[in-house]
């Protein structure tokens, strides 16, 4: 009311982003999303995104066949545009840490192995994440020699739970593990550019790992149904299953194939092909939407 923007932006699935939809579709304010036609089946998100995309006016996409579920969706495929994932867009402009700096800027020697993990709550699950990260944390007990970053978990249901196993197991191995509330995109990307292997159910797995060359190990549900590069390794969350996962990773004939490893989600410049098309599109009428119907 007090902004009166022309059009509001959204990024993602977050239900604190569902809110901001709907207030904006109350006050009538063209609504323009960003990563629609994802698909998370573990996660409450899935839900929330196809409601935004629904309640959006215009829709730039990840990747082709996320644009060609937008559509499904029944949206119009004129304001539905695949400009990539603007995350990657960070890796070009934001200027990121060698090794040296990076251990220097968090306190913490990397040593020659490492690992970041990033494990969030499957929110569809009808168990409690405990046994998941205890299975994780059982896993990375046989790599006796790797320093470990934690980032904690976000703020979904049981995330606290996450986030208390993780800085206790930092208690017992102060000298080879280090926990993050946050730490922010560039020390986030220059984690993900210096350690050996990202482990977790994180999207940055997904999209930001690829696009560095980056092996990732996927563990459970949560990021089931979305599009992953073959740098990418699904595993159970099963103690055995993660470490089985996180030794081919780290081996010589995979680590070998990641040299051709190219990136699903983009050429990292879809933020200014979004703002272009959102200076120079018209918004007279886009705020009555027709159902697109497919071949009818």
């Amino acid at each position: 009311e007090r902004l009166r923007p022309d059009v509001l932006i959204l990024l993602g699935d977050r239900f604190e982003t569902f809110a901001a939809a709907q207030a904006a579709l109350v006050a009538k304010i063209p609504i323009a999303h960003i990563h629609g036609g994802e698909s998370t089946q573990g996660a409450i998100d899935e839900a929330i995104r196809h409601s935004i995309t629904k309640m959006a006016h215009f829709h730039f996409v990840a990747s082709e066949p996320y644009r060609k579920r937008v559509i499904q969706l029944g949206e119009n495929p004129a304001y539905v545009l695949n400009f990539g994932s603007p995350g990657l867009d960070h890796l070009k402009r934001t200027p990121l840490l060698d090794k040296q700096s990076f251990e220097k800027r968090i306190n913490f020697d990397l040593g020659g192995l490492s690992f970041l993990v990033t494990y969030h709550p499957a929110t569809l699950e009808s168990e409690s994440p405990e046994k998941g990260i205890g299975e994780l944390l059982a896993a990375l007990d046989q790599f006796p020699n790797a320093k470990i970053i934690f980032t904690q978990a976000n703020a979904d249901t049981y995330g606290r739970i996450i986030n208390v196993k993780i800085n206790e197991y930092a208690k017992k191995h102060p000298l080879r593990a280090k926990v993050f509330a946050t730490m922010g995109q560039q020390l986030y990307l220059s984690a993900l550019k210096n350690v050996n292997l990202i482990i977790g159910n994180s999207s940055s797995a997904l999209t930001e790992a690829p696009a560095l060359k980056k092996p990732a190990v996927n563990i459970g549900k949560r990021q089931e149904g979305r599009l992953k590069a073959l740098s990418v390794i699904d595993c159970e969350e099963k103690k055995d299953d993660i470490v089985n996962a996180i030794k081919k990773a780290l081996s010589p004939e995979f680590q070998e194939s990641l040299k051709g490893i190219v990136s699903l989600y983009g050429e990292g410049d879809a933020s200014q092909k979004i703002k272009e098309f959102l200076k120079t599109v018209s918004l007279d009428g886009v705020i009555i939407k027709k159902f697109f119907d497919i071949g009818i």
